[in-house]
C-alpha cells in the first residue's frame, strides 16, 4: 500500500448499540474494496474483526479492531467497535482518534441506549456523525417510522442520502438521492450494482429531497445562504461543494440505508465517505500541554512527530501491541520517541497496518494515519509519544466509572504475585477495568462496566496467568459508632517474674456529628498520670477504633476524653497504657449503645419511560429513597439513594428489567444507621467469619 497524505485518509469509528450489524458492515466494506474475497459471518466466527477466541465463542465484539482498505483513491482506516456498554472503553478510544463516526442503527430496534451513548460521546469529541440504518432486509421494517424516530432524537438535520425502494426480505433496490438514480444491487454479497436514472414517483421524491438538502447546505455557509436567497436555490455544483462543510458543522447528518449481511447499499456509503467524509485536515489542530503544563496546539503540519496510543492489547504471538494515531510529523522504524506520560524513551521497532489479526509491515506512517507498534517497554493506553525536541501531552480519554464490583477468592495459596501482575496488565489494556486491594476488609476488589465485562476480564486472568479464582461479593464498609455518652475506669495490671505492667485509665466518650471522625482529647489535672503516657493511651484507642468492637468494622464519630487515671512509679510504661487505653475504650463503647452505620450511594438511573414502573418498584424493594426524576428526550432520569448492601450487581438487574436499555452510575454519598434487624444479622455474620478465620489459623 502506498503512503498516503492526510487529505487522502478517512479515519472513522463504526459505533452503535449491540447487534446493530457493525461488524458485518465492516466486513462488507472490506469485501467491496477487495480486501477479502468473500464475506465472513459473526455466527460462524469467520469475520476479519472478531478474531479473538472470546469473541468467536460469544459471537459478539469485545475488542475494537483496526481495519484498512483503499476506495476511490482514499485510504479508509475503520475501527469496528463493540456495541455492549460493558466494553465502552473500546468505542471511546476509537472515537478519540476518529475524524467522524459511522453510527449504525438496526432498522427494527431503532435508537437504543448504546446508540445514544456513542452519539453523545462523538458530540463531546466534536466529530461529525453519519447514520446508517442497517438490516433493511428484515421482516416488518418500516423506513419512514425509523427515520421519524431518528429525527425526533437527533433533529430534522437527519437527511436520507439513500432510501429503500423494496425494504424487507429480498431488499435490493435503493433510491440514490444525491445521484438521482435507482440503484439495484446484486444478491451475491459482492456489493456490485446497476444504476438507472430515477423516473416517475422516484424522480419526484428526489426533487423533494434536493430542495430540503439545499436548505441544509445553505445553513452551513453564509455565502451559500446568500446565494440561496438571491438565486432562489443553489446549482448542482454549489450543492455538492457545500455538502462537506455541512457535514462538518452537522447542519446536515447524512443517513444511508444498508443490508450489510447481503452487502446492499454499502458501496454508496463508501463512495460518500471517500468524497465527503472528514479527513485529518478537518481537525488539523488538537490541543495539548507542553512540558511546563502550558496549553499548546499540535498541528498536522508540525514536523515533530506526536502519537497518541488509543489501545493496547497483549497478543500471544507478538506480545503487547499498541494502536496509535499520528497527529503530527511522521513516524519511522528506528525512531526514538519520548513518552511524556511516563517519562521514558521508546524505540519504534516493527510497525504495522492492520486488518484484524492480519498485519502488514510498514516503514513509515504520516500525520493523520493509524497503525500499530509492538514491544514498547512501558507505554500504555492513553499515553503520548513525541519527539524529545518538543515534549507535549495529548489529553487522555475520560472513561466512565465502573458500576459492578466483585472480590477475588483464590483457590490456591501462592498465586498472589501472579494475580497482582495479571490485574495490573489487564488494567493497562483496559482502563475501564479497575482493581484495588482493600486493606481494611482484606479483599482484592475488581470493578468493571457490567457482568459480561467482569466475566471476560476474569476469563483472561485465568487463561493468561494460569490461576484458579472465583468471584464473591465484596464485603461492605460498615462503620461502628455510639448513640449516647458513657465512661470507663479500666485498670491493667500484669505481674510476671520480673517487672510488671500497671496502668489505670479513666475516660469519657460521647457521639460526634456524622462524618466528623474520631477526636481524642485529654483533660488531666494533677500528677496522677504523667503526660508522657497520653500518646500511649491515644494509640491504644486508635487501635481499638481501627479493629472495631461489635462487628470488626472501623469506629467513627466518637469523642474520647482521657481525664484521669493512675500509674505506678516502676511498672507503668508505654505498653501498659496502650493496653489500658485499648480495653478502657472498648468497655466504654459497649456501654454507649453502639450501632452500625451502612454506606449509602447516590444512583442516577437512565431508563426508557415504559420501564419506570418496574425500576421504581425494584428501588423500593432495595430500601431506596427517590430524590427526583427528570425527562431527557425519550429517557427518564431517576435520582435515588440506595444502601451499598442493596446494589450488588444492580447493573445486571437493571439491564434485565429494561431489556438492556437501562444504565446507571453510582457514587458514595454518606453513612446512615443500619436498621436493627439487619444490624443483628451483620454482627452474627462477622462473628461467624472471625470464628472460621481463628479456626483456620489454629489448624495452620
Amino acid at each position: 500500500m502506498k503512503t498516503y497524505q492526510a487529505a487522502e485518509i478517512r479515519n472513522f469509528a463504526i459505533v452503535g448499540h449491540a447487534s446493530s450489524g457493525k461488524t458485518t458492515l465492516s466486513e462488507a466494506m472490506l469485501a467491496c474494496a477487495g480486501v477479502i474475497n468473500r464475506m465472513g459471518s459473526v455466527a460462524a466466527g469467520t469475520t476479519v474483526s472478531d478474531y479473538h477466541a472470546g469473541e468467536q465463542e460469544r459471537q459478539i465484539s469485545i475488542h475494537a479492531s483496526l481495519l484498512h482498505a483503499e476506495w476511490r483513491e482514499k485510504k479508509f482506516n475503520l475501527i469496528d467497535t463493540p456495541g455492549y456498554l460493558d466494553f465502552i472503553s473500546e468505542g471511546l478510544g476509537a472515537l478519540r482518534v476518529g475524524d467522524f463516526a459511522v453510527v449504525v442503527v438496526h432498522a427494527l430496534h431503532g435508537v437504543l441506549i448504546g446508540t445514544e451513548q456513542v452519539w453523545d460521546y462523538a458530540t463531546r469529541y466534536g466529530i461529525p456523525k453519519i447514520l446508517v440504518v442497517n438490516d433493511l432486509d428484515k421482516e416488518e421494517v418500516h423506513f419512514e417510522a425509523i427515520l421519524e424516530k431518528l429525527r425526533q432524537r437527533f433533529g430534522e438535520r437527519v437527511f436520507p442520502m439513500t432510501e429503500p425502494i423494496n425494504p424487507g426480505p429480498g431488499f435490493s433496490q435503493i433510491l440514490d438521492v444525491l445521484r438521482s438514480e435507482v440503484t439495484t444491487y446484486k444478491t451475491d454479497r459482492s456489493g456490485k450494482y446497476d444504476e438507472v436514472p430515477a423516473a416517475g414517483e422516484w424522480k419526484e421524491r428526489v426533487n423533494q429531497h434536493h430542495a430540503q438538502l439545499i436548505e441544509h447546505i445553505a445553513e452551513s455557509d453564509d455565502s451559500l445562504l446568500e446565494k440561496f436567497f438571491d438565486q432562489g436555490g443553489l446549482s448542482e455544483e454549489e450543492m455538492r461543494g457545500g455538502i462537506h462543510a455541512a457535514v462538518q458543522k452537522q447542519s446536515l447528518i447524512p443517513l444511508f440505508c444498508t443490508a450489510a449481511e447481503s452487502n446492499v447499499g454499502v458501496a454508496r456509503l463508501m463512495d460518500f465517505i471517500a468524497k465527503y467524509g472528514s479527513s485529518p485536515v478537518d481537525r488539523h489542530k488538537v490541543g495539548a500541554l507542553d512540558a511546563n503544563g502550558k496549553e499548546v496546539d499540535v498541528a498536522l503540519t508540525n514536523p515533530d512527530p506526536v502519537l497518541y496510543i488509543f489501545k493496547t492489547i497483549s497478543e500471544a504471538q507478538v506480545g503487547d501491541l499498541s494502536f496509535f494515531r499520528v497527529y503530527s510529523g511522521s513516524v519511522e522504524i528506528g525512531n526514538d520517541l519520548y513518552n511524556s506520560s511516563r517519562n521514558v524513551t521508546e524505540r519504534i521497532g516493527q510497525m504495522f497496518i492492520l486488518n484484524g489479526k492480519t498485519r502488514t509491515g510498514v516503514n513509515r506512517l504520516n500525520a493523520g494515519d493509524l497503525g500499530a507498534v509492538v514491544k514498547l517497554k512501558d507505554t500504555h493506553t492513553g499515553d503520548t509519544l513525541c519527539s524529545p525536541k518538543r515534549i507535549v501531552s495529548l489529553p487522555k480519554v475520560v472513561y466512565p466509572k465502573p458500576n459492578i464490583h466483585a472480590a477475588l477468592k483464590l483457590h490456591s495459596k501462592g498465586d498472589e504475585e501472579k494475580i497482582a501482575e495479571g490485574l495490573a496488565a489487564l488494567h493497562e489494556e483496559d482502563p475501564t477495568f479497575l482493581f484495588h486491594v482493600d486493606s481494611e476488609l482484606h479483599q482484592t476488589v475488581i470493578s468493571a462496566q457490567g457482568e459480561l465485562h467482569l466475566q471476560v476480564v476474569t476469563g483472561r486472568l485465568k487463561r493468561r496467568y494460569k490461576v484458579e479464582i472465583e468471584l464473591v461479593p465484596p464485603r461492605i464498609h460498615f462503620r461502628e459508632t455510639i448513640k449516647t455518652k458513657s465512661d470507663s475506669k479500666y485498670r491493667h495490671k500484669k505481674q510476671t517474674g520480673g517487672a510488671g505492667q500497671f496502668a489505670e485509665v479513666w475516660m469519657r466518650i460521647e457521639p460526634k456529628p456524622r462524618d466528623t471522625g474520631i477526636e481524642f482529647t485529654q483533660s488531666l489535672s494533677g500528677q496522677n498520670v504523667d503526660r508522657v503516657f497520653v500518646p500511649s493511651v491515644e494509640k491504644g484507642v486508635n487501635t481499638a477504633c481501627t479493629e472495631g468492637i461489635v462487628a470488626g468494622y472501623r469506629v467513627v464519630d466518637v469523642k474520647i476524653d482521657f481525664y484521669d487515671g493512675k500509674m505506678h512509679p516502676v511498672d507503668s510504661k508505654d505498653i501498659a497504657f496502650q493496653i489500658a487505653g485499648y480495653m478502657g475504650f472498648k468497655e466504654a463503647f459497649l456501654k454507649a449503645r453502639p450501632c452500625l452505620l451502612e454506606p449509602i450511594y447516590n444512583l442516577e438511573i437512565r431508563v426508557p419511560d415504559e420501564f419506570m414502573g418496574k425500576v421504581m418498584g425494584d428501588l423500593s424493594s432495595r430500601r431506596g429513597k427517590i430524590l427526583g426524576m427528570d425527562a431527557d428526550g425519550s429517557m427518564q432520569v431517576v435520582k435515588a439513594q440506595v444502601p451499598a448492601m442493596e446494589i450488588y450487581h444492580y447493573s445486571t438487574t437493571l439491564r434485565s428489567l429494561t431489556g438492556g436499555r437501562g444504565i446507571h452510575v453510582e457514587e458514595f454519598s454518606h453513612y446512615e444507621e443500619l436498621p436493627r434487624e439487619l444490624e443483628q444479622k451483620v454482627i452474627a455474620e462477622s462473628k461467624k467469619a472471625k470464628e472460621l478465620k481463628d479456626a483456620g489459623k489454629a489448624s495452620d
